[in-house]
């Protein structure tokens, strides 16, 4: 098995990804995972394609955590579900992408390092979007069912060395970068809350999450990403 490095949303931007695959002299044996909104999932068409395509020929594989501005894979026919020795978790794939996956919410283990895998947010921006006829996917947050089959999983199961979600438990918000025209009241915190649970109920190394769009510790075990490269393995 490779390197793994973390990074955080792209927005369908994979523009550097060339030369930064060139940079690291990079194999498909190591991993970039995307902290959510890696928006090669958005348009549902060519230009998804195209940005696809282009990342299908660098010689990386990345592993996608489900963000909010995207389509969840399940809802499209051309994914399937699998697993494999490498990434041992259930993730959907392309068969013309096969270097390209969404681990499904839940374990996931890649040379013997635990993975809690967490996706979704709430879009602050939903009626601004759905205003402009801008995309605005109903199922961005991790349904209640998915929620508590992660709280049934963690009962038994709670030791991990890494955590990978989207936003943020609800205790770590970094509110520095609260928009001052967004009324937090209105802001639903489904994600927030259920994380907060979460993060009160395991041992982990180590959490990481995007969604804010900055590079931050904040605290000892807790790293928003955003732009930053971040070797863990």
């Amino acid at each position: 098995m490779g390197r793994i490095f973390i990074t955080g949303d792209k927005h369908g931007d994979f523009s550097f990804l060339p030369l930064w695959c060139k940079q690291n002299n990079t194999t498909l044996d190591d991993i970039l995972i995307i902290l959510g909104d890696a928006g090669i999932n958005y348009y549902g068409g060519k230009k998804d394609k195209r940005i696809k395509t282009m990342i299908s020929k660098c010689p990386i594989t990345l592993v996608c955590v489900h963000g909010n501005h995207e389509a969840r894979p399940s809802t499209i026919p051309s994914y399937i579900l699998t697993t494999s020795p490498k990434i041992k978790c259930n993730y959907w794939v392309e068969k013309e992408y096969p270097n390209i996956i969404f681990p499904m919410d839940g374990t996931m283990e890649i040379d013997e390092k635990r993975f809690l895998i967490l996706g979704g947010a709430y879009s602050i921006d939903k009626f601004f979007r759905i205003s402009c006829g801008y995309n605005w996917f109903s199922d961005e947050q991790m349904s209640k069912e998915d929620r508590n089959r992660i709280l049934d999983l963690i009962k038994t199961d709670n030791s991990f060395d890494y955590i990978l979600s989207h936003t943020a438990p609800l205790s770590y918000e970094p509110k520095y970068l609260f928009l001052p025209l967004v009324d937090q009241s209105k802001v639903d915190k489904t994600m927030e809350k259920f994380l907060q649970d979460v993060y009160d109920k395991v041992r982990f190394n180590h959490w990481y999450f995007g969604h804010y769009h900055d590079d931050n510790e904040l605290g000892e075990k807790i790293t928003i990403v955003f732009n930053n490269y971040i070797q863990i393995l």
